[in-house]
């Protein structure tokens, strides 16, 4: 693998984990896809450094079931400030 590619998925998981910070989050702050973002934490991490691929997919993990949570707040937030 490629060393930049290494050092992107060190750097990212290191954000991820610090920030705890959304792969959509993480994707706008590196220039990047969210799938990129996807598949650096998830496949290449855990050849790199397995304990950091832990971490980082333990903060995307409460993230994912958050989501929903965060979508009914973005809905509300919209119409309040609609009818007023």
């Amino acid at each position: 693998m490629k060393d930049y590619i290494e050092e992107r998925a060190i750097e990212i998981a290191t954000y991820i984990i610090e920030s705890n910070a959304t792969v959509r989050q993480t994707a706008k702050r590196f220039g990047i896809s969210k799938s990129t973002v996807h598949k650096d934490v998830t496949d290449r991490l855990k050849q790199i450094d397995p304990v950091l691929a832990k971490q980082a997919r333990r903060v995307l993990d409460v993230n994912k079931s958050e989501r929903h949570i965060r979508g009914g707040m973005a809905t509300k937030r919209k119409y309040e400030t609609k009818g007023k």
